[in-house]
């Protein structure tokens, strides 16, 4: 349940401020790719651009070629973004830095992205800054912003996903015993603030689950706040991989196979072994025309990694389930292992 208060806090939180050159202006043009029934499109796209005052470009479906001509045609200037869209821009050969030229800032969000990734991205829009963006529904849905969205602007880290909004309040606990955690210790991250919902319809259970007696909302995402007060995210807590002991993120090895030039994407996700507990196993779907191997990506990764990271398993597959913000469908995936049906 988000009220009226937490939707007006959080737009403010994202485009209110001392540095209105860095937000939303009147004179920007805002790409609107994302569907508007998720809380970032809804939010950070039309709610913080109907408070600026700025054009919003609405397109149906994302194709890569009609986003290139709309980006052209009507002079886009902020484009709100998902690391799949940001996959594909890095890796087609289709668009290069001339057909982007008028963007001057990309917001990524609703996933991680890697540095790599980050990197490759960049390259194609070599005049705009990028801000990873992080939230989830429940917050409001913003609770840190990078460089353009910073409470100060600043320059960030890549991979980071910047520093919390402002009027609010984050802490980083120990999932396990809830002792607060310094700096550079990951964590589950908590945020309390005037953004953060109400609660859970009809489920009373299930918002005291989330939102403590003194306010704080567990995010279930671990993460951690480094010397300069930005925020990197590890994983969801539920989809950290316990290997022998050893926690293996999956957004980490993702955002590393991506980079490999003949997986075009990629999906990282537990499977039960005797005796390890669980193994990381990787979904991977090739470039077109690729004939690499499980083999070789295993290789691949293991030059990378330490040895509780390896991927143990490859599966090849035609696509990776995502819902509509762009989030992966790991539990489809692990329901695939489990009925063996690769």
């Amino acid at each position: 349940m988000l009220t009226h208060r937490s939707l007006v806090t959080s737009v403010a939180q994202q485009v209110d401020g001392e540095n209105p050159n860095l937000y939303f202006s009147k004179d920007d043009v805002v790409l609107c790719v994302l569907p508007l029934f998720h809380i970032y499109s809804l939010n950070s796209v039309l709610l913080a651009g109907l408070r600026a005052g700025c054009a919003i470009v609405i397109m149906r479906k994302f194709e890569i070629g009609a986003l290139v001509e709309l980006v052209r045609a009507h002079g886009v200037t902020v484009a709100p973004f998902v690391p799949p869209i940001v996959v594909e821009i890095a890796k087609s050969p289709r668009v290069g830095a001339h057909d982007l030229a008028s963007i001057r800032m990309v917001m990524s969000g609703a996933a991680p992205m890697g540095k790599d990734l980050q990197d490759a991205f960049m390259a194609k829009i070599p005049n705009a800054v990028l801000g990873q963006g992080y939230g989830m529904t429940e917050a409001g849905p913003v609770l840190a912003m990078c460089l353009a969205f910073a409470k100060e602007p600043f320059e960030v880290k890549s991979g980071s996903c910047g520093t919390v909004v402002r009027n609010a309040e984050l802490k980083i606990i120990d999932p396990d015993t809830s002792a607060l955690l310094g700096r550079n210790q990951p964590g589950e991250i908590c945020i309390r603030g005037e953004q953060i919902m109400k609660g859970y319809l009809n489920d009373p259970e299930s918002t005291n689950n989330t939102i403590d007696k003194d306010g704080w909302l567990h995010t279930g995402d671990i993460g951690y706040v480094d010397d300069d007060d930005e925020i990197f995210i590890v994983d969801r807590l539920k989809e950290i991989i316990k290997y022998k002991g050893f926690q293996v993120p999956p957004a980490e090895l993702e955002a590393l196979l991506i980079t490999h030039p003949e997986i075009k994407d990629a999906a990282v996700v537990s499977m039960k072994d005797d005796l390890a507990g669980e193994i990381p196993v990787a979904f991977i779907v090739r470039t077109e025309g690729s004939e690499v191997t499980e083999d070789e990506i295993k290789q691949f990764v293991a030059k990378e990694v330490v040895f509780y990271k390896k991927v143990h398993k490859v599966f090849f597959t035609e696509s990776i389930p995502k819902n509509p913000s762009g989030k992966i469908l790991r539990k489809d995936l692990r329901a695939r292992l489990a009925a063996g049906a690769h």
